[in-house]
């Protein structure tokens, strides 16, 4: 019989092998620092997914959370989802392979490279649509609290709330999910599909982010695509920004903007701007990873003809100078910025 305490074992034995485990399971990924950073739960390349190698600041060897998704787990998790449609049984036996305990043969891994991530993908997206369809909007919200308190007013149909959103806090499979509020924003393509939905999990008696690990999760396909607020006017100009509240600051300041907000610093890197846009104005974090993830958007839409140019705060981000010096200060700060690069328009 297969108890929980040999699971446990397993998972521990797993995590003081943790790069071993990924060189071997995640040959297309790489080590950054602490981390193995690949694309997905199916071994593809990219930086979505990352993995503890050692045990830091409170996270343990082995746990691994997919930026893309708001997945997270222990190593048994993800060697069930590299090896596909598998028993637990089955993924136990590989593990144990792995470990040199016994023999093992798995299913091919180019079939599982093959079948598992579209059909993975359309479940994941279909559950963030039926999720953001099941939201309200957020005025009068304990979302619009959130974002108020943090000196946020442009919001806009891309923003929902739920009350009781699944919840899991724990990295164990025996966990039972919990429910908490959230603010959720709808993740769109080019065509205004729903591709995706972002959960901010929120405190009800605080008003601000819950105390939990990782508060804010994506469901669905965020590569290349973003959270979108129009202005109401087609413009040949887009700011696009790291996270949600990053972007939706700047946007308070100018509301006359589009604005798209790609969550994170790798998939600001990886956005794939609409058509008509000549210029992109990159609002990004005041650090490295910020830096780093401009010059990837710059060097992929080189080839397009588009210009983009940095916007960078003062502060950490751009949230932090909204809070720091208001609304009609940044404005001034973003306009000069923009008008120094060429920028026409009218400040009324």
């Amino acid at each position: 019989m297969i108890t929980r305490r040999s699971i446990a074992d397993l998972s521990a034995d797993l995590a003081d092998r943790a790069e071993s485990f990924c060189r071997h399971y995640f040959p297309e990924g790489r080590k950054q620092g602490n981390y193995w950073q690949v694309g997905d739960t199916s071994g593809a390349k990219g930086q979505s997914l990352a993995i503890h190698l050692q045990a830091q600041r409170g996270r343990k060897a082995g746990s691994w959370t997919d930026y893309a998704t708001g997945e997270y787990g222990d190593l048994i998790d993800l060697l069930q989802q590299r090896l596909g449609s598998v028993t637990l049984k089955e993924t136990l036996r590989e593990a144990r392979s792995f470990l040199g305990e016994a023999p093992c043969p798995t299913v091919p891994r180019e079939t599982q490279r093959a079948e598992r991530p579209d059909a993975d993908s359309s479940k994941r997206i279909a559950r963030a649509r039926k999720l953001f369809a099941a939201g309200k909007p957020i005025l009068g919200t304990l979302a619009a609290t959130y974002l108020q308190t943090r000196g946020i007013t442009r919001l806009g149909p891309a923003l929902r709330y739920h009350p009781r959103v699944f919840l899991w806090q724990g990295e164990d499979d025996f966990d039972l999910p919990q429910k908490a509020p959230a603010l959720l924003a709808k993740i769109t393509d080019n065509r205004g599909q729903i591709t995706g939905c972002a959960r901010v999990y929120l405190d009800p008696s605080t008003g601000g982010l819950a105390a939990i690990e990782s508060p804010k999760r994506i469901l669905g396909q965020l590569h290349g695509h973003a959270i979108r607020f129009w202005s109401g006017s087609p413009r040949s100009d887009l700011i696009v920004g790291e996270g949600l509240e990053n972007t939706l600051s700047v946007g308070t300041a100018l509301p006359e903007f589009d604005l798209a907000s790609c969550l994170t610093t790798t998939h600001l890197g990886l956005f794939i701007p609409p058509s008509g846009i000549k210029r992109i104005w990159i609002a990004r974090d005041n650090d490295e990873a910020g830096h780093n993830a401009s010059m990837r958007l710059r060097n992929q839409l080189k080839s397009l003809g588009i210009s983009c140019i940095d916007l960078v705060p003062n502060m950490g981000d751009f949230n932090d100078d909204l809070r720091a010096f208001g609304r009609d200060a940044l404005r001034r700060s973003l306009l000069g910025a923009m008008k120094a690069q060429g920028l026409e328009i009218e400040d009324g």
